[in-house]
């Protein structure tokens, strides 16, 4: 079985966006309908549709810590409290790797034009860019999960 990363990287190569590949990764292993998720997250890519605020990568991963938390918190307030808390833990750690979690200033490009858009094809930036993004988010919401946290699903 591939891992997370693995998962992330071959969903985002299949063409999907950055956001689905991180929040899908996590779809069997934190027990949510994949199908949703691709539809929920659809509109995050490029830094929220195009407008290239926070990273695709970063908000799915917020996503994913959304989804952990409401399976291991039944209260609502302690569930957004330690959502709140992991998602400026996970910022931290992405902006300590790549100096900023603004899509802008991560690929240095406008995709709203066709020439940013051709930029980003001509230096290849979804790869060198992109797919780090991608698994830098999935490594970072894997130690989460794994050693900060451990899930026990509310009943």
């Amino acid at each position: 079985m591939p891992d997370n990363t693995q998962k992330a990287l071959a969903i985002f190569l299949s063409g999907k966006n950055c956001a689905q590949a991180v929040l899908t990764a996590f779809s069997e292993e934190l027990e949510f309908d994949n199908d949703f998720a691709l539809a929920l997250s659809s509109g995050f890519g490029g830094g929220m549709g195009r407008l290239q605020e926070t990273c695709g990568a970063v908000t799915g991963a917020f996503m994913v810590l959304g989804i952990y938390n409401s399976r291991k918190y039944a209260d609502n307030n302690e569930r957004k409290e330690h959502t709140y808390a992991m998602i400026q833990e996970f910022n931290k750690q992405f902006v300590a790797i790549h100096k900023t979690s603004n899509c802008r200033l991560l690929l240095g490009i406008d995709l709203k034009t066709d020439e940013g858009q051709q930029m980003m094809r001509d230096k290849n930036l979804s790869e060198l860019v992109c797919e780090k993004c991608i698994s830098d988010s999935v490594k970072i919401l894997e130690e989460f999960i794994k050693y900060i946290l451990p899930l026990s699903i509310v009943s």
